[in-house]
């Protein structure tokens, strides 16, 4: 409710300042009692998660508020983007809000504070436990962008809950291209070799806007490499049906208008590895019902962002709360069970 009354306040202002103020209140807030384990817990990449509704990578690009993050409620929660050195991303303005789509449009472009300054704050919070995945990505300028792969491997590995390689935003120029099947494969042998035999479980993450044959390139390589899980899916480059002013700013647009094509790639890909991998649904997810289907649909764990614009700080409380209720009306024991069976 209180959100809601300071909504209109947050939307006057410029959307990146309004996230920067979100962050430096959730810096301010004293750390909540997190999810314990429960109807909702499942095991994904041999990782207890206390629910499977996390928050996305672009909120938390720096690893300022991991744990009070957790305490909103959330089973997990993905840092980053992190490239090896400081960036300060695309010019702005470059994060606009679509107010009557329910959407964002972003081109931030990396921009973060590099991995040695993240990785002192996550060092400093090691101890706290909980799930906190690290999601890698590559300089802009980068004349080696595997190597920065490599760099941020073995400098977050021994502190990340997951490592989540991001090669599917599209606001560095060519990062896309190393979704290519050749591409791809010297990437997670250099990222395998970099974490070593112990390292945390490798996550990867694609596009939205992806062709069948690219589905199924992904696929046979993420079988073969044995990744923990697949997430699908991040921002798209398409403009499906928008009504607001700013549709066609350009960026990656997520939040409702994506939900539909996030869950066909979402059942593309678990028809492709045939259920093989754990699958990660993000995209448009605003609802209980939203992140029921994404798991009926084959996700094992489920991630937003954009929503929270729109609905607040209770939206993961609202969602686990409705999905032990979906979950009981459907006559299922556990998340497991439920996973794949639309």
């Amino acid at each position: 409710m209180i959100f809601h009354l300071a909504r209109p306040a947050l939307f006057a202002l410029d959307p990146e300042r309004a996230h920067r103020l979100t962050i430096a209140g959730l810096k301010a807030m004293p750390l909540a009692t997190r999810s314990r384990p429960g109807k909702l817990a499942v095991n994904v990449a041999g990782l207890e998660f206390p629910n499977p509704v996390g928050m996305a990578a672009g909120f938390d690009k720096d690893a300022e508020v991991p744990d009070q993050l957790l305490g909103l409620g959330f089973g997990f929660t993905e840092v980053g983007s992190i490239t090896p050195r400081p960036q300060s991303g695309n010019p702005k303005p470059r994060l606009f809000r679509l107010v009557e789509d329910r959407a964002v449009i972003n081109r931030m472009g990396f921009n973060n504070g590099g991995g040695e300054a993240a990785r002192q704050r996550l060092e400093a919070r090691a101890r706290r436990g909980g799930i906190v995945g690290i999601n890698i990505g590559a300089n802009k300028d980068s004349e080696d962008r595997v190597a920065d792969y490599v760099e941020m491997t073995r400098m977050m590995a021994p502190l990340a809950s997951y490592l989540a390689v991001n090669i599917s935003s599209p606001n560095t120029p060519g990062l896309r291209a190393l979704q290519d099947e050749s591409a791809l494969t010297g990437l997670l042998e250099a990222v395998f070799d970099a974490r070593g035999n112990e390292g945390p479980p490798v996550f990867l993450k694609v596009a939205p806007d992806l062709e069948p044959a690219d589905i199924d390139a992904i696929s046979r390589i993420a079988l073969d490499k044995k990744l923990g899980a697949l997430i699908v899916s991040n921002t798209t480059i398409t403009r499906p049906g928008l009504a607001s002013r700013q549709r066609d700013e350009a960026g990656g647009l997520s939040g409702k208008p994506l939900r539909d094509l996030a869950q066909q790639r979402l059942e593309d890909f678990r028809s492709a590895t045939g259920g093989g991998i754990p699958l990660v649904g993000v995209g448009g997810i605003a609802t209980a019902e939203d992140a029921w289907a994404r798991i009926r649909a084959g996700a094992s764990l489920v991630q937003l962002y954009s929503a929270m614009v729109y609905e607040g700080p209770g939206l993961p409380r609202a969602i686990t709360r409705g999905l032990e209720r979906l979950m009981k009306r459907d006559g299922f024991s556990s998340i497991a069970e439920a996973v794949g069976t639309a």
